[in-house]
């Protein structure tokens, strides 16, 4: 058994591989753990290859809508081989990065490939290999939740991965699930030229946010052919290969050639022989940590998606340095001392960080709305984006901002000039009094919380 180690690391995604590397370069002996391809779910199955993908579809949506802008660009043809390639390419490009920043830390970092599980506290079990460390940290994410819908089992359906990986375009695409990947994908397949259906038991996509921000993207979906069969849950599903049909609560059938179940995510902990090494899970496979990320066994971490709380590759990033941190002696911030923004890339994007509507008024929070259309800001007007609106809740009592949304052109990068004033603690009126250059998509921002009447300009 190899017990020479501080540090063992399961899982090569945003929180493993540089926590690895960065406690080798302080000195640490470290072992990382990886069953699959370096990289995790945002390299492999997640961010990278639905972000090149979402490019390829953007550029063929803009040439086939350029007569708007006076462009006559001709009929639109789709390769889609060509697009995964270029896809495939690029994943290529990020997991060769991963590797070789593993490498640069040889020999205090050891790349064991294989499939861990625990046999004793903070030790495990890797292709006949035995590992144990004093510290162990647990990244092993997670990987797309299948809904319980009776006769799913006998139907051929996609998960996120396998459409990644479609090289032939689905005459009819049936989306189980209106949440960020449904609707990226939705929109996605779409824009290549298949006909989309989502479905989704609540009334809005993206149910989660609040009402006007799903309802500005319901409308660019319906604007774009997508067929939207929301409020019913799936009740049953038949059919098979070519020809799927999903029946509903109240008796309504949506028929397809392909069907897509994005009902969620679920934590790789099924494996992990969590309970010889005295981790707890959650109800749902979750990793129970504390502020800290502490687990309920001594010396074991856990970070990423499999720790539960937001599934983004950026808290998984944040994760490791607050982890790194913490485990150094230095670190001040826990996992509950922080801001996480987030973003539906779709078209337009949907940036969100901080309350909600909902939210506020749901813990009693007093705030201010500002809101503003997307059409009343010059810049997207000028460029034909008028879809979208922003959202600013403000606390009337000091002035900050509680919470965003930017739905709109860009918004997820203008999102975070609010999350930026929420994390530095600055009043909104530093957003009012900035001077802004014009034409640009930050000018919504400040005209957006000038809608306030505290902000308002006055004769």
């Amino acid at each position: 058994m190899a017990t020479d180690l501080d540090v063992l690391v399961l899982g090569s995604g945003q929180a493993g591989v540089p926590l690895a590397a960065r406690l080798a370069a302080a000195g640490r002996r470290v072992a990382l753990v990886e069953r699959g391809d370096l990289g995790g779910t945002c390299v492999n199955a997640g961010c990278t290859p639905t972000k090149t993908l979402i490019a390829s579809a953007r550029a063929a949506h803009v040439a086939r809508t350029a007569g708007r802008l006076g462009i006559r660009a001709g009929e639109v043809q789709v390769d889609l081989g060509a697009a995964m390639d270029r896809k495939d390419a690029v994943v290529a490009r990020w997991r060769e990065g991963v590797r070789q920043r593993l490498e640069a830390a040889a020999p205090r970092l050891r790349l064991v490939h294989g499939p861990a599980r625990f046999v004793a506290p903070r030790e495990v079990e890797v292709a006949g290999e035995r590992l144990a460390a004093p510290v162990v940290i647990v990244n092993v994410g997670a990987r797309p939740a299948v809904a319980p819908v009776p006769g799913l089992d006998r139907v051929p359906f996609l998960t996120s991965t396998g459409a990644l990986a479609l090289r032939a375009l689905p005459a009819h695409l049936v989306v189980l699930g209106g949440g960020y990947v449904g609707c990226e994908l939705a929109q996605l397949f779409r824009r290549f030229g298949a006909g989309v259906t989502v479905i989704d038991p609540s009334p809005h996509l993206l149910a989660r946010e609040d009402e006007a921000v799903s309802a500005a993207l319901e409308e660019v979906f319906r604007r774009e052919g997508i067929r939207l069969a929301l409020g019913a849950a799936a009740e049953a599903v038949e059919g098979g290969a070519g020809a799927v049909r999903v029946r509903l609560a109240g008796g309504a059938v949506e028929e397809g050639s392909h069907l897509l179940v994005a009902t969620g995510r679920r934590p790789n902990t099924d494996d992990l022989g969590c309970d010889a090494a005295g981790v707890a899970l959650d109800r749902r496979g979750f990793v129970e940590v504390d502020a800290r990320y502490c687990t309920s066994a001594e010396g074991v971490y856990a970070v990423g998606d499999a720790a539960g709380g937001p599934q983004f590759t950026h808290s998984a990033w944040d994760d490791h340095r607050i982890l790194f941190d913490l485990l150094l002696g230095r670190g001040r911030r826990t996992r509950d001392d922080r801001l996480v923004p987030h973003v539906v890339f779709t078209d337009p994007q949907v940036g969100v960080v901080g309350l909600t509507e909902r939210e506020a008024r749901a813990r009693g929070v007093p705030f201010e709305l500002a809101t503003l259309p997307y059409s009343a800001v010059a810049r997207a007007v000028e460029v034909d984006e008028p879809d979208g609106v922003v959202r600013v809740l403000v606390d009337p009592r000091d002035e900050r901002i509680l919470g965003a949304a930017v739905v709109g052109a860009e918004g997820g990068e203008l999102v975070h000039v609010l999350a930026a004033l929420m994390q530095a603690g600055a009043s909104a009126r530093a957003l009012v009094d900035m001077e802004m250059a014009h034409p640009t998509f930050c000018e919504g921002l400040q005209s957006a919380v000038m809608t306030l009447e505290r902000f308002a300009l006055r004769p």
